[in-house]
Parts: structure tokens; sequence; C-alpha cells
């Protein structure tokens, strides 16, 4: 059974311009591919993706699109990501699932993982990042996600995706 999450995912040009923004990053952080990027609303784990896929549908139907911008760096522990701003945008993510989770919801972009011992490795990166904001978008869909763990890391695919309704 696949590993299921729900995300955004950023346009294309936001995801050009965030990776001109790191340039060659090249330095000790284990860096997510741009591939890879998306703002997670729900975990689901393990997860058969019909059944998934139709609480999902359910969850979803009737929500707004939802106006969403990347913006500074911060860290949690181990991890280096991107705040993601949109004042709808937590409601999403609880529709979607993410209430289900002990912890409160934050919207983010992982950008890279470092051992948690060493927190000085992302710092220079949180300092660079600190004023980068990618222009804002109108998120119009939710994907379901399967999570497949290849040689070199995870790899993302779309499995459903959920139109929102656009203003």
């Amino acid at each position: 059974m696949p590993v299921l999450f729900s995300a955004l995912l950023p346009p294309d040009d936001v995801v050009e311009a965030l990776a001109d923004a790191l340039g060659d990053p090249g330095d000790g952080l284990r860096w997510e591919p741009p591939e890879r990027w998306h703002v997670t609303l729900g975990y689901y784990g393990p997860d058969d993706v019909e059944t998934r896929a139709a609480w999902l549908g359910e969850r979803l139907a009737g929500r707004p699109a939802v106006d969403v911008r990347l913006e500074k760096a911060a860290t949690f522990p181990g991890v280096l990501w991107l705040t993601v701003a949109g004042t709808e945008l937590t409601p999403l993510a609880h529709a979607a699932g993410a209430d289900a989770e002990a912890r409160p919801y934050t919207a983010h972009l992982t950008l890279a993982r470092f051992p948690r011992e060493e927190p000085g490795l992302a710092a220079r990166w949180t300092e660079r990042l600190s004023s980068f904001a990618s222009r804002s978008w109108q998120a119009t869909e939710v994907a379901l996600m399967t999570s497949e763990r290849e040689p070199g890391g995870h790899r993302y695919r779309v499995a459903r995706s959920f139109e929102l309704d656009r203003a």
C-alpha cells in the first residue's frame, strides 16, 4: 500500500524563481529537488488510493481556491523550509486532514534536511532567504500524492487531483 499525502504544488514559474534564489546550494544539506517541492496539507501514511481519494473528494467539495505565497526560510529540527502564507490555507489543510495530527498545522515547503545536532548548517540559508518572497498565486487544485521509496530518495506522483472552486 503506498504512502499518501495531499498537497498544493507550486506553479512552474514559482519553482524557477525559488531555484534561482537558491543557486547552486551544494553545502552538506540534503536538498529536496524542485520536482518534489510541495506544500503538504494532510499526511495519511500507508493507505488505499481509491478509499482516500473518495474521502478527500468529499472533504474538499465546494472548498474555494486559496491565494498562496512562499516567504522567508525557517527551520524545524533537522529541516530547512520556506514559510507558506495564505489566509485560507489552514482551513483547507484541516479539511484535507491536517487537524487529525497531534501538532498544529504549519504550512511550509521543505527545502533541505540536515543533522539535528548541526543546526548551524542551515543558518546561512535562513539568512540568505530571509527576504525571499515568491509571487502570489491562486492554488486551484489539491493533489493526492503517492510517495514511493527509491534509491536516492522518495518519488512523489500525483494519484488524483481535486479542483477547488475559483472565485
